[in-house]
């Protein structure tokens, strides 16, 4: 097996941090760290190990343990790799040296790396096992959670190097349980992804209208769990792309709410690490100076890493030019494009349909970064009914109208009605679902208003009427028209 350590006697001339972490010398070797702290993580020659890799296969406990909670202003790397693509974990399980690997393990090393011939610690582990009939760093690897499944460049797992005949029973068996308790946990991660997907589900419920947009957003959410799935039966299936998105549509037709379910989505899926969702807009992101933009933007970028970032009336940053004077919104932009292909962020643009195409045809690079348009329709006056119903049936504790209900007359068609008659179709186009909030604050403040002070029905202290809403929206068109 290449790489193997040599278990000759060693050379009483030790003097290299390699020599010492080999002779378990950990007084010499603590001295010489002290006097050269770059040496932690040294190459030595032809072999290209670290002292790491050296200590973890002569299972030289004190040294191992040493290494790792040195505190030392460069860290000792967990997952160096020799000649041979190893990892000091993998040097630890073709040796068995089971405490070293017990030790590298808590310490967060790898069971997933693989060296140059596309082995696991596992399968190394497995090949140890065979030769000296101890499988004691296999049951440490297998406590872990080491994948039975992996397969080497010859697409062999580790069950698969074992050969036919008596000896071998004992790890045949061993690795046989854990891989069926490890199929047996891939079944409750795919009942975990149909949970995912009712969970979703649950979300866009709550969406009103958009049917075609949550069409979409149901083929794609779901492609993703698949994905998962095929995964963790051990298929090798090509990454997907991360899905960067455009939101077109009018103020209020629930772009934000989206992006923040697909925050939550991609991060259940495990595409994301957090469900964040940064909502910035052109303030956030552009400087009033040269220089400022860039650190301005990357700033938010980095606030951004591992979730969403949402540019809200992104076609903000495309100015149409009417001076000399120069825009540092194109500035911004360039900014977010030169991220997008790292995949440590999703970047979603949101604004109006038709300014939105300044942006699209101002980087030649846009329609190949972003991959999904999603439309929003403007809302019917029956989608604004449900969605002020929605809103009144699952206030949060923190929410001005928290306790409060509708009467029995405000059914959904009596509000659709209501709104069909009060309201301009240029006022629902130009608010959509931004209409509601203020129409049902207004409404309250109608009811607070209507209500005497030795009223003591509890009722009807909660109650908001048809003639608070007629009153609310009445009260917003004023205040709209005075500003």
């Amino acid at each position: 097996m290449p790489g193997s350590l040599d278990r000759r006697p060693r050379s009483s001339h030790v003097d290299t941090v390699h020599g010492l972490a080999r002779a378990g010398d950990l007084p010499a070797l603590q001295k010489k760290l002290l006097e050269n702290p770059a040496l932690l993580n040294a190459r030595n020659p032809v072999m290209c190990q670290t002292p790491l890799h050296v200590a973890a296969g002569y299972n030289n406990i004190s040294i191992v343990k040493y290494l790792l909670e040195l505190n030392s202003p460069e860290a000792v790397e967990l997952e160096a790799k020799n000649m041979y693509g190893e990892t000091p974990l993998h040097m630890a399980a073709k040796n068995s040296s089971c405490e070293s690997a017990r030790l590298l393990l808590e310490h967060g090393a790898s069971l997933d790396a693989k060296a140059n011939n596309g082995m696991t610690p596992l399968h190394l582990a497995v090949w140890h096992a065979l030769q000296a009939g101890d499988c004691d760093t296999v049951s440490t690897l297998l406590g872990h959670n080491a994948d039975c499944s992996a397969q080497d460049n010859e697409g062999k797992t580790p069950l698969n190097h074992i050969s036919g005949g008596p000896d071998t029973e004992k790890l045949r068996r061993l690795l046989n349980r854990h891989m069926e308790e490890q199929r047996k946990r891939k079944a409750l991660d795919a009942c975990r992804e149909a949970k995912a997907m009712d969970e979703f589900e649950e979300a866009i419920s709550h969406i009103v209208g958009l049917r075609e947009l949550k069409l979409q957003l149901r083929r794609w959410a779901k492609g993703m769990l698949f994905d998962e799935k095929r995964r963790s039966l051990g298929l090798k299936i090509a990454d997907r792309k991360p899905p960067h998105m455009a939101f077109l549509g009018n103020p209020g037709t629930g772009k934000t709410m989206v992006a923040r379910i697909l925050g939550k989505l991609l991060h259940r899926v495990g595409i994301l690490p957090t469900d964040k969702v940064i909502e910035v807009q052109r303030t956030d992101l552009v400087g009033e100076f040269v220089g400022h933009t860039g650190p301005k933007t990357r700033r938010k970028i980095q606030e951004a890493e591992g979730g969403i970032l949402f540019v809200d009336e992104a076609y903000r940053l495309v100015v149409k030019q009417t001076t000399n004077d120069k825009d540092y919104g194109l500035e911004a932009l360039e900014e977010i494009m030169s991220v997008m292909d790292g995949g440590k962020v999703i970047v979603i643009f949101a604004g109006y349909s038709e300014p939105m195409k300044r942006v699209i045809a101002s980087n030649e690079g846009f329609c190949r970064r972003v991959t999904k348009f999603f439309y929003f329709d403007n809302f019917s006056t029956s989608e604004l009914a449900q969605i002020l119903h929605l809103k009144m049936s699952a206030q949060d504790e923190s929410s001005l109208l928290y306790g409060f209900k509708l009467h029995p007359s405000c059914t959904v068609e009596a509000v659709a009605a209501f709104l069909d008659r009060e309201t301009t179709e240029k006022q629902r186009k130009e608010m959509n679902g931004g209409l509601i909030d203020p129409l049902l604050v207004n409404a309250r403040e109608n009811l607070d208003l209507r209500l005497d002070f030795d009223c003591s029905d509890t009722d009807f202290m909660v109650t908001i009427t048809m003639e608070d809403l007629e009153t609310g929206l009445r009260q917003m068109s004023r205040e709209r028209i005075s500003q």
